[in-house]
């Protein structure tokens, strides 16, 4: 684990105890009322677990989420996960956040089944440690503004039939799809638009950005949906799902330009954001 005080930089050197292993995550630390979380940017898998690994290289990290922590440093609290969503699943409960049941993962076989329960004990302890990590940091920011914002970055596939195959239509696959599943419309109805009109706000390529909400998925995830469940109104989640119109799903090469687009976007998106929630009532500066 690496968690960075207040102010410090996300190029520290880790804090593993593990000299063979990164770390887990990076946590960057400075005050303020808004949190940027890329839990499933990671890719890397501890050594330990790297015998009964089944998938491979490239098929994984097209079911990862590659370079969403580049969009993060938007937050003033940034959380960055460094390994695989298949080491320890962060969006999901405990129950699956380590399986070797490939109806878990999309039909695809990531793990060996005999795979050792040591080594998923020792991932599931990951898993406890983030949510533990989560609730002190949230319940700080919380106690010292009233209300928050968290921006849950992910990326989804749109070219899933192969890499010269056409991609998945436009109209239920917009560029960025936001999850507002569990946000109070009467409270943060008004943030959510001017947060969408951000990202709307800079071209990519060009040409405006699709942006709409609640598309694609029914929830954001177990992240979000406990993050309501534990502080309710006073903690504003959005997820934010980037289609993968900045990198090449197939052959993973990033398009630079696009992402600084996106990126662009993403900051005006979250100045809309500050604006919007410092306007509310139980907001402390």
């Amino acid at each position: 684990m690496n968690i960075l005080p207040e102010a410090e930089d996300l190029s520290s050197e880790p804090a593993s105890t593990d000299a063979t292993d990164n770390a887990p995550w990076d946590m960057m630390i400075q005050n303020g009322p808004v949190m940027t979380t890329a839990i499933h940017a990671g890719h890397t898998i501890r050594k330990s677990l790297q015998p009964w690994l089944e998938i491979d290289n490239g098929d994984r990290l097209r079911e990862e989420d590659p370079l969403t922590d580049y969009f993060m440093a938007g937050g003033d609290t940034a959380f960055r996960a460094n390994r695989s969503r298949f080491e320890f699943d962060l969006n999901r409960p405990a129950d699956t956040a380590v399986t070797v049941d490939p109806e878990d993962t999309w039909g695809l076989k990531i793990w060996n089944p005999e795979l050792p329960q040591a080594e998923k004990d020792a991932s599931l302890a990951l898993h406890a440690e983030f949510y533990r990590l989560m609730s002190e940091r949230v319940e700080a920011m919380i106690a010292r503004h009233g209300r928050i914002l968290v921006l849950d970055i992910h990326s989804y596939n749109h070219r899933r039939d192969g890499a010269g195959a056409a991609a998945a239509p436009q109209e239920e696959n917009p560029d960025i799809d936001l999850g507002a599943t569990t946000l109070h419309k009467a409270i943060y109805g008004d943030l959510l638009d001017r947060f969408a009109d951000g990202l709307r706000s800079r071209t990519v390529a060009g040409k405006q950005p699709d942006v709409r909400v609640n598309v694609r998925w029914e929830d954001g995830g177990n992240f979000p949906e406990w993050l309501h469940a534990e502080y309710g109104d006073a903690a504003c989640v959005i997820t934010l799902e980037y289609k993968k119109i900045f990198m090449n799903e197939w052959d993973h090469r990033a398009d630079i330009l696009a992402m600084q687009d996106l990126r662009s976007g993403f900051h005006a998106a979250v100045r809309q954001g500050r604006a919007a929630l410092s306007r509310l009532d139980g907001f402390r500066a």
